[in-house]
């Protein structure tokens, strides 16, 4: 197995980055293999600042970088040597299994899409987070910022994606699907809620459970929680303030501290018919590491594989 990791992605490359990989590489196995791609002056310079040999990784020299500021599609057109866009080459072209950063997540996506494309008939492809559950599990939600606006058709198939992904990824057996809504019963909601209510309802493609309010996020009744990617987003992003407010005020709990985005590295988007894994913009080593961990377990997961399947 090859894993690529964008080397000059997130607020603090490469020195965390480089370190995030030299720690994913000791918890690996020897038969996974590590893809750099970056600058290769600074990679050798931080491998050097940490007493690693260049030889412990493969090193693939990218002279340009896509900032996170940049605009997505003139980042992939102009600048085609980027660590982001050579990344993507070898995606595409089979060279390594898989590709994470934490980078231009606009770049990503785009990336995703125009290099290993979307799954015949998928609709969107969506991006999800990760929900600490109350009894030691976890859930999902999907989707967190992808698809802003979406159809009741879109909110079906993030069920099927999402259902996949906890079962195959997270081992979540005949995972609960919920719908994020205002209320319990079938008639709330806006049109989008009650129409993607009418087609989830009786579905054999998942486990579907009916309506989830947001405070049942945490509980055990749901496993995977299906909204639009606005919804999803504002949720995720107050979960990281609540637990920015916990942390300020120097509260240490065992369930909270799960909340730190550090314990899951990233996501994948799902839906592609490759794996491409996201992490945030502020990685730590940790989470650079936690990010390529996970890119590992999605590869072995066949995601792609199984997605085509339950589609057709």
């Amino acid at each position: 197995m090859k894993i690529g990791i964008d080397i000059m992605g997130g607020d603090y490359s490469p020195k965390k980055t480089i370190h995030g990989a030299i720690l994913a590489q000791k918890e690996l196995t020897k038969e996974t293999e590590i893809v750099l791609f970056g600058e290769q002056e600074k990679i050798l310079a931080e491998l050097h600042s940490f007493n690693v040999s260049a030889n412990t990784f493969k090193i693939v020299h990218c002279p340009q970088v896509i900032e996170m500021g940049e605009h997505a599609v003139k980042g992939l057109k102009q600048k085609t040597k980027s660590s982001i866009s050579v990344g993507f080459d070898y995606l595409a072209s089979g060279k390594i299994d898989g590709f994470a950063s934490a980078g231009n997540t606009g770049a990503m996506l785009v990336g995703g899409f125009y290099s290993v494309k979307a799954i015949t008939g998928v609709i969107r492809p969506c991006i999800s987070s990760v929900l600490p559950k109350e009894n030691g599990g976890v859930g999902v939600l999907l989707d967190v910022g992808a698809n802003a606006d979406c159809k009741a058709d879109v909110l079906y198939q993030f069920g099927i994606l999402g259902s996949l992904f906890a079962q195959h990824v997270y081992g979540i057996k005949s995972p609960k699907i919920g719908l994020l809504n205002l209320g319990e019963e079938k008639t709330k909601g806006n049109l989008l809620t009650q129409a993607a209510y009418e087609i989830m309802e009786g579905s054999i493609d998942f486990n579907f459970i009916g309506n989830i309010e947001s405070r049942d996020l945490f509980e055990e009744s749901s496993d995977v929680i299906v909204c639009d990617g606005f919804t999803g987003n504002i949720i995720l992003k107050e979960a990281e303030a609540f637990y920015k407010l916990i942390q300020k005020r120097g509260y240490n709990d065992e369930y909270f501290n799960r909340f730190n985005y550090e314990n899951y590295g990233g996501t994948p988007i799902l839906g592609l018919n490759k794996t491409v894994v996201i992490g945030h913009g502020i990685s730590n080593e940790i989470a650079i590491k936690n990010m390529i961990t996970l890119t590992k377990d999605v590869i072995e997961a066949d995601l792609p594989i199984k997605i085509k399947e339950t589609l057709n």
